[in-house]
């Protein structure tokens, strides 16, 4: 008896040793062959770097701790769908093939929870290049630089269903004002090849525009205005002294060089690569980007009468944060574009009696013009064009310029006119110099955590 028992002793004992040691295996082989987690919903904002606008990467991270506890996570975790096979109509006379690196990257730009956030900056700069490639170098006819009506209306289903179905938000042709029509070439009157070369300068038009130079191009331009000059030569042909509707600056003589600007792209599609056309574009409308302020302010009464005046009340920094607070909520825009929005706004103000500046009075920074993340941090996108970057590891990411608290420039005077980024004195303000632990010596800078979710769901609050 005795000895039965001291036997199922030794079992269990022996059992409980194996146990341990195949969980510490399990657990060991956990770590070191942990399986790729699906993308993430945190995004985790790097240190920023020394240096005048450094760009601080934005990249997807384990969930970590709240940094805010007061503000608890979004219940809105975006899941970015998976890529499938698109319904395609069978009619489109092109082999989309050839243009997937490009298709790729514009589904890429343009995916489903961040297009909207991203739409005027980056998605539909992306979007416009891809359908002036897709119509130069992917026409159903070699000899022209255009879709036949019928062909385009095919070839546009396709091309949106193909993007969604990598991802892409399925209201790209909402989103970025894009229809089928795009790809005719609308009412320029020059549409085929033969008769194009013949109008216009081309080797000029290809030195101008094979290699665009992204710093000069938008103040000095080089490759604009010979594309504007060969939409001229194009939409002139054939205008008879009498047809008003083919003059630049009558509201049909406007549609008309807008439409050949379309057929000028086209015929540089086909002559660069698509890697170098898509380059090329993607710079050029980051030059009309940049120019405006995309946001859109309401009658600022509240803040007016609250800021009258040089000697500002207590109750003019509230009202001004919460007219900003509002704003926030509308899109990422670029640093270029911030300095547009404060000096719109900023106008605005002192049209309506505001003579001090309450944007240092009231610590407006730039990046209080963009969207924030826990109404802690906002991202100023870069000003030169940028991609929504997706791998299998890191998932989605992108860069963001200017965290750092950069003063929002207050208007010399309420006139736009005097405003130029272009100008050798203007240039974006200087980042502050970053005070220096006493003990250590090393900068205090913090990391911020944004989710994705969070910041779509801020959207709808």
């Amino acid at each position: 008896m005795e000895y039965l028992i001291g036997k199922a002793i030794l079992q269990f004992l022996i059992l409980a040793i194996w146990t341990c040691c195949f969980q510490d295996v399990v657990v060991s082989q956990k770590t070191e062959f942990k399986p790729k987690p699906r993308v993430p919903d945190k995004l985790v904002l790097s240190d920023p770097p020394m240096g005048l606008f450094g760009p601080i990467e934005i990249s997807p991270s384990v969930v970590p701790h709240n940094p805010y506890p007061v503000e608890p996570f979004s219940p809105m975790y975006p899941s970015f769908p998976s890529t499938y096979q698109p319904n395609l109509t069978g009619k489109c006379p092109v082999n989309f093939s050839s243009v997937l690196d490009v298709i790729d990257k514009t589904a890429s730009d343009c995916s489903a929870p961040l297009a909207a956030l991203v739409g005027n900056v980056i998605c539909c700069p992306q979007v416009n290049s891809l359908m002036h490639i897709f119509q130069g170098s992917y026409s159903n006819d070699p000899n022209m630089l255009v879709f036949q009506q019928a062909a385009a209306n095919y070839c546009f289903t396709d091309l949106i269903s193909i993007l969604a179905s990598r991802g892409a938000n399925n209201t790209i042709p909402t989103l970025c004002s894009v229809k089928s029509s795009n790809l005719t070439g609308g009412s320029c009157p020059v549409k085929d090849l033969a008769t194009f070369e013949k109008i216009v300068n081309t080797s000029k038009l290809l030195d101008s525009c094979s290699t665009v130079d992204p710093l000069k191009e938008c103040c000095r331009p080089v490759c604009q205005p010979a594309i504007m000059e060969a939409a001229l030569q194009t939409s002139q042909r054939g205008a008879s002294m009498l047809d008003s509707s083919r003059i630049p600056g009558i509201a049909g003589g406007f549609n008309v060089v807008n439409d050949c600007k379309g057929v000028v792209y086209a015929w540089l599609s086909r002559k660069l690569s698509t890697e170098a056309a898509n380059t090329a574009f993607r710079i050029l409308s980051g030059c009309k980007v940049n120019k405006v302020c995309p946001l859109e302010f309401e009658e600022p009464s509240a803040i007016v009468n609250a800021c009258h005046g040089s000697a500002p009340t207590p109750s003019c920094c509230s009202s001004l944060n919460t007219y900003i607070g509002s704003i926030q909520k509308q899109m990422l825009i670029t640093n270029r574009q911030a300095i547009n929005c404060a000096t719109l706004f900023g106008s605005m103000l002192q049209k309506g009696g505001v003579t001090a500046n309450i944007y240092e009075l009231c610590k407006i920074d730039l990046k209080d013009f963009s969207l924030q993340s826990y109404s802690q941090q906002g991202c100023l996108l870069r000003s030169l064009p940028a991609d929504i970057v997706f791998d299998n590891v890191t998932g989605f990411s992108f860069t963001c310029d200017l965290s750092d608290n950069i003063a929002a420039p207050w208007p010399s005077s309420s006139s736009l006119s005097s405003l130029s980024l272009c100008a050798p004195e203007m240039s974006l303000p200087a980042l502050p110099v970053p005070q220096t632990s006493v003990s250590s010596g090393s900068y205090e800078i913090a990391r911020t955590l944004v989710t994705i979710g969070y910041i779509i769901a801020s959207l709808v609050l």
